[in-house]
């Protein structure tokens, strides 16, 4: 269990294999492999380890990037991953050159240890390798504007750098990307985002600035978001080499350039709700990330103490940790995450563990008997004999009999009243307590149980069961008839008066 950690939704993760190919096809990845190729037993580079001049253009070619305007700063930022990962490294000269600082040889640079984990190492070796170039590509797209820096070093005369004056703050500008992966996340965990769903920035930036209490954005709050989509677009555009994310940029008739500083021309108002469908919405920019992108996040998650479960993981566990853990996931996670499980057991075996696992008083059992059906649900009739056995007891055999029903069993008892009455507070307990359920799904669930049984109330009171109470109450509240309503709250009030 997670206690009092963080927890998010469970994702779909390919193989360690498969997202190795991904992150070896990463664009900026192929072009740091090709340059470190390149750099072989010699290449002489500046102070830093960065490319000469000459150097740098014989690079731009070498990518493919001569006709590409930004073709050198994609070339050097290919360069520096290569030097950031290990795939290339530099040896300062002996002799420091009179000017550090001109286009002079200030060391060699050679093909690094790390080129061979790309064609050598295993898949996780080639994951931890992509990671570490993902830190600092992520480090580069949080700090400020390279031309700001320049400006405001030029402006101050003396070196000093004064980052209250260019409006960057290191900390809050990494937890601001931070955070923005963190909501695309769990956008992707829960199935409203991935590659074939992208994710509109402004909503993106929106989740970030407006309030969750706030229900028309006002003009300033507009302004941020606006903003915020500027410090995206620029964010994204650097990130999306790397495989982290896909991105379809702002459309560049959108922007406006005010006192040297990018703003959306038109509002944003109406396209900041969650993954509006205006036909036009992706001018705005559409953000997705992808496999190797979860892969990524929830990786820093973990490494951050957050509990960032993937499906698959709790294959080996118990039916006790199965049925705790899955109520509240989304539907799919319950399904890809219980077919998992009883593919590792035979389906006699794996029905008796869930039944067992799913008796229970508490609070939490009726969840645990709602995930516990869903997951029987999956099991062929070699399980039948598991579910005639508790064909008598009170908490499990209402289920049983359901089960066994849509098997097509035969000779089956009729159910009493009792258990018919106890099966039903038990299933809307388990549906009150997942977060994942429809209200108004709910809604119809109560008002198909009410209409179908006459005198409905005066029965369920009476069901000895720990959640009857609570049950009647929340029919009270989502039943539409008044009438009704309030006798689902009257029958709440006798059953708590006998309890």
């Amino acid at each position: 269990m997670s206690g009092d950690r963080p927890t998010m939704p469970p994702v779909r993760l390919p193989s360690d294999a498969e997202l190795a190919r991904d992150a070896l096809s990463a664009p900026l990845f192929v072009r740091a492999a090709k340059l470190a190729r390149w750099a072989g037993e010699g290449t002489p580079v500046g102070a830093g380890g960065e490319l000469l001049a000459g150097q740098l253009k014989t690079a731009t070619g070498l990518l493919g990037l001569e006709d590409d305007e930004d073709g050198p700063a994609y070339a050097a930022e290919a360069w520096q991953l290569a030097l950031d990962t290990g795939l290339v490294e530099f040896t300062e000269s002996a002799d420091e050159p009179a000017d550090a600082s001109s286009d002079e040889p200030h060391g060699t640079a050679v093909a690094g240890e790390e080129l061979a984990t790309l064609t050598s190492g295993s898949p996780q070796d080639i994951l931890d390798l992509w990671l570490g170039g993902l830190e600092t590509v992520l480090a580069d797209a949080a700090a400020p504007d390279l031309g700001d820096l320049v400006e405001q070093l030029s402006e101050s005369g003396d070196g000093d750098l004064d980052l209250d004056a260019i409006d960057w703050n290191p900390e809050e500008e990494a937890d601001f990307l931070d955070g923005v992966l963190g909501n695309l996340y769990l956008l992707t965990a829960l199935d409203e985002g991935s590659p074939d769903r992208p994710v509109p920035l402004p909503a993106l930036a929106a989740s970030m600035i407006v309030p969750d209490d706030m229900d028309e954005p006002t003009d300033d709050v507009l302004e941020e978001v606006s903003d915020a989509m500027m410090r995206l677009d620029d964010q994204f555009r650097i990130l999306a080499p790397t495989g982290l994310v896909r991105y379809q940029p702002v459309d560049e008739s959108l922007i406006e350039v005010v006192d040297g500083e990018g703003h959306i021309r038109e509002s944003v108002d109406g396209v900041t709700s969650d993954l509006p469908e205006e036909e036009d919405v992706s001018r705005y920019g559409m953000v997705a990330l992808t496999p190797l992108g979860l892969f990524a996040v929830r990786s820093r998650m973990l490494d951050a103490g957050i509990d960032a479960p993937a499906v698959g993981d709790l294959a080996e566990s118990s039916a006790t940790d199965l049925l705790a853990a899955l109520p509240g996931h989304p539907g799919f996670a319950v399904r890809a995450e219980a077919e998992l499980w009883l593919a590792r057991r035979t389906p006699l075996d794996a029905a008796r563990e869930l039944l067992a696992a799913a008796r229970g008083a508490d609070e939490e059992a009726p969840g645990r008997r709602l995930v516990c059906q869903q997951t029987l649900s999956l099991v062929g009739p070699e399980a039948e004999p598991a579910l005639r056995e508790v064909l008598d007891d009170p908490q499990l055999g209402g289920l049983a009999r359901v089960w066994l029903a849509e098997q097509g069993a035969t000779d089956v008892p009729p159910p009493g009243e009792d258990m018919v009455f106890w099966l039903t507070v038990d299933t809307i307990a388990a549906r009150l307590d997942t977060e994942a359920d429809d209200p108004e799904e709910l809604r119809e669930l109560v008002e198909g149980l009410v209409s179908g049984h006459s005198g409905f109330f005066d029965a369920v009171w009476r069901v000895e069961h720990p959640a009857t109470a609570d049950v009647l109450e929340a029919m009270g509240r989502l039943h539409p008839d008044k009438a009704t309503a309030k006798a689902a709250r009257k029958a709440a009030f006798k059953a708590r008066s006998r309890g």
